[in-house]
């Protein structure tokens, strides 16, 4: 509720425009053929529709190519299929935190919400395959991102006994998103 009353303001003599969350989408990580089966997607899509009530649509799909979770399958998935814009905040675990970071460099978006992001293929082939690193995933826009995004709707999650993705990937997503050091950088050990 406190995202809807925020408030944005135009220049001087127009009307204040309201910025409004429509849309939550959770992205899972690669490996989910069955989102609603896996971690704790379908548990938070219950939770957040409990919380956001009838006005704001809670998304949890089946993403395509779910193995690999490749790039150019899920990017224009999210935004074709799905429908995000600026009134729709991404909410991305693993590669779901991946391709919600690429999509908030070329799209505007009401928010993002990374848990366990990170900034290289960690050395595994099927992840650099996957198009979302550098430097065949081209480097990290992150300045689009910020431009992108408003900074009070960029959150990174992360726990110190993450045993995929090491701590100081985390950190440089957080530091880039210019969430570090502030109450929207969750790390919990």
């Amino acid at each position: 509720k406190e995202m809807e009353q925020q408030q944005g303001t135009k220049s001087e003599g127009e009307e204040k425009k309201e910025r409004k969350l429509n849309k939550i989408i959770i992205l899972p990580g690669n490996g989910c053929t069955n989102v609603k089966d896996a971690n704790w997607y379908y548990y938070l899509e219950q939770e957040l529709q409990k919380v956001v009530g009838s006005d704001v649509q809670v998304i949890l799909r089946n993403m395509p190519d779910p193995i690999r979770a490749r790039r150019s399958f899920w990017i224009p998935f999210i935004v074709d299929e799905l429908k995000a814009d600026e009134q729709t905040l991404l909410i991305g675990h693993s590669s779901g935190a991946q391709a919600a970071l690429r999509t908030a460099e070329d799209y505007k978006l009401f928010g993002i919400v990374v848990v366990s992001p990170c900034v290289t293929d960690l050395g595994v082939k099927d992840e650099r395959k996957s198009g979302y690193y550098p430097p065949s995933g081209g480097e990290w826009s992150y300045d689009k991102m910020r431009e992108n995004v408003p900074k009070q709707y960029r959150l990174v999650v992360a726990s110190d006994n993450d045993e995929f993705i090491p701590a100081s990937e985390i950190v440089t997503v957080a530091r880039e998103l210019e969430a570090e050091g502030t109450d929207r950088f969750l790390y919990y050990e």
